[in-house]
């Protein structure tokens, strides 16, 4: 496989591009998406530039795409920030020139739905960045959380290893974003728990591809930005982590097993998982509820794993997801999991 070209990266007081290829969420819930354009500008000393579909509710798949073919052509735009996810942007996908991304590499920094477009542009042979968006990370209320806040800014303007770290302090239960007193304080977070390792026994290094595992189905069912060509994910690690809809343990099992009867799954030396999030506005569980049902993912993965890939390493509890902290990991880059140490190190 041809090593894919990773974009350089933007300076302070560069421009930056500002996107929405899934949903238009800024233009419902201004002030998480204010709060972050803010932080952009002070605490990055980045320019955000906005889109006609940024805040535009209900925006057609061909108008977003406009938006992200606008902002990776213009060579003033240094990097590509989302706003947030959604649950659609696989419907953008067949409207974007690939030899317009290959032309004009950017860093594109985003998670969730915008696995779609991180898959899309691993295909294109570009390194993307799994992590932050304008609404949920830089808006969170009160302050970033610290652990995230470094991540970005080494993703953002170094390159080079960074090391992961289990998170300190963490949180998965949200504040209503219309109330202005959810950003009167930060929120509410408890003490991390550490990650749990499985074959521990060696060292991998490879180059990333995963993401949500909700949008990682959807992209296997429609045949999109997967290789067919599996031996391009030979030793490489594995990232899956799961959305707030929160899929049941038996949902979970069935996308992973199916990724095994694919062959994909035994292609990975290495499984990063993240740190479940167990809680929604929608599905208020209690710290015991969530518990549990964290626990049942995990034995859903395990019995997968077991069984299509007994050998490879496993990391759980990674903080990558929709969790927070939300540490940035390059998509399509280098990875190194390194078993007897319990390190992980990404490459920027």
């Amino acid at each position: 496989m041809t090593s894919p070209v990773r974009p350089p990266k933007p300076s302070p007081g560069d421009r930056v591009a500002v996107v929405s290829p899934s949903s238009g969420l800024p233009g419902l819930f201004p002030l998480p998406y204010e709060l972050g354009l803010e932080r952009l500008r002070e605490e990055y000393g980045l320019e955000p530039v906005e889109y006609p579909a940024t805040r535009k509710m209900g925006s057609t798949p061909e108008e977003r795409a406009a938006d992200l073919h606008a902002a990776f052509a213009d060579p003033d735009i240094k990097a590509v920030i989302a706003s947030i996810g959604g649950d659609d942007q696989i419907t953008v996908l067949p409207y974007l020139d690939r030899e317009l991304f290959r032309a004009n590499p950017k860093p594109f920094f985003g998670m969730s739905d915008n696995t779609n477009l991180l898959a899309f542009l691993h295909t294109c042979g570009i390194v993307g960045y799994h992590g932050c968006s304008v609404m949920c990370e830089l808006g969170r209320p009160g302050a970033m959380h610290p652990q995230t806040a470094e991540s970005l800014r080494a993703a953002l303007f170094t390159s080079g290893p960074y090391e992961l770290r289990p998170a300190e302090r963490w949180r998965d239960v949200d504040r209503d974003w219309a109330d202005p007193a959810t950003f009167d304080a930060e929120p509410e977070t408890r003490p991390g728990s550490g990650w749990t390792w499985v074959n521990p026994d060696r060292v991998v290094e490879g180059r990333s591809w995963g993401g949500c595992l909700e949008i990682v189905g959807w992209l296997l069912m429609a045949d999109r930005e997967v290789s067919h060509d599996l031996s391009v994910y030979d030793g490489g690690v594995l990232l899956l982590e799961t959305s707030e809809d929160m899929p049941s343990a038996a949902e979970v099992y069935g996308t992973v097993r199916s990724m095994g009867e694919r062959g994909l799954l035994q292609r990975f030396s290495a499984l990063l998982m993240g740190r479940p999030k167990t809680w929604s506005l929608e599905r208020r569980n209690s710290p015991e509820e969530g518990a549990r049902y964290a626990a049942e993912q995990r034995e859903a993965v395990l019995r997968a794993m077991r069984t299509y890939a007994p050998g490879a390493t496993i990391v759980f509890d990674v903080d990558f997801g929709h969790t927070d902290p939300q540490l940035v990991i390059p998509y399509g880059g280098m990875v190194r999991v390194d078993g007897p140490a319990r390190r992980i190190t990404v490459m920027y």
